[in-house]
């Protein structure tokens, strides 16, 4: 079968029995989030339907400016949801980093995948740049999530580590370098472990869609190799930066270490 089965609006709604066994589930063990899945389910289905019509709109207009303002409103979002899910406050300055970080380390992934691996013509090119661009967005910001609370966290557990190795005359990159592996080891590990099991555990949605919509299996796994190593490059690239810059925001003039960060709890870190 060459085309994508088609499913019917009477058929969609069916998959929503799914929601009611939950909710049914839900309501025997007495877990107390019926609404909660209620919202998320009602906001998932709104969500999609207009992003559906949105891209639909998108990719048949072709135009350079809407593609480049959709991967700008990504970046955005993104960059606005590492603030909200790292759980300590960060610094002006640290903020500034990640912002940075995301925007350059993921741009500078999407043109050299878009331009060399895949050399769309044009390159603007919206029904690949925008789900790839997306892909490569949203893994980028998980990883520089997972980086950035390691790296706070890290930083303020071993003060006391730190402030030694600088008394001792280590410079501050040297004396927090520990720190800065680690956040980058955590940040990363996430990637590492889902390529490990791809294509035996699991196959990716990617190459899922692609072989529903008829494309070849063999074509689906090479766009999926692609993706999955521009994705690598992507969290790397934009955690290398995130770890390396932002530790500097730590020290002062003086290469003191200085902790101005506060948990969202409102306590003071000392």
């Amino acid at each position: 079968m060459n085309g994508i089965i088609d499913i019917r609006f009477a058929h969609l709604v069916a998959a929503y029995f799914f929601v009611l066994i939950v909710l049914g589930m839900l309501r025997k063990r007495k877990i107390g989030k019926e609404t909660e899945l209620i919202i998320a389910v009602f906001r998932m289905t709104i969500q999609l339907v207009l992003v559906g019509y949105i891209l639909d709109y998108i990719f048949g207009s072709q135009n350079m400016w809407l593609t480049l303002l959709a991967v700008g409103i990504m970046e955005v979002f993104a960059v606005r949801n590492v603030y909200q899910r790292v759980k300590i406050n960060m610094s002006p300055a640290f903020r500034k980093v990640v912002a940075y970080s995301m925007a350059f380390g993921t741009l500078l992934s999407m043109a050299f995948f878009f331009y060399v691996v895949l050399s769309l013509k044009p390159w603007y090119s919206p029904r690949y740049v925008i789900p790839l661009a997306g892909m490569l967005i949203g893994n980028s910001m998980t990883g520089i999530t997972l980086g950035t609370e390691r790296l706070l966290d890290g930083v303020r557990s071993n003060r006391h580590l730190i402030e030694g190795a600088l008394m001792l005359g280590a410079t501050p990159e040297r004396a927090a370098q520990n720190v800065v592996n680690n956040a980058f080891s955590s940040a990363i590990l996430p990637t590492i472990n889902s390529m490990v099991g791809m294509g035996i555990v699991f196959l990716p949605g990617m190459m899922t869609g692609q072989i529903l919509s008829g494309t070849s299996p063999l074509i689906a796994i090479e766009y999926q190799i692609a993706i999955m190593l521009g994705i690598l490059g992507s969290v790397a690239l934009t955690v290398f930066i995130m770890v390396n810059q932002g530790v500097k925001t730590f020290f002062n003039s003086r290469a003191q270490l200085v902790l101005t960060e506060t948990p969202k709890n409102g306590r003071e870190t000392k």
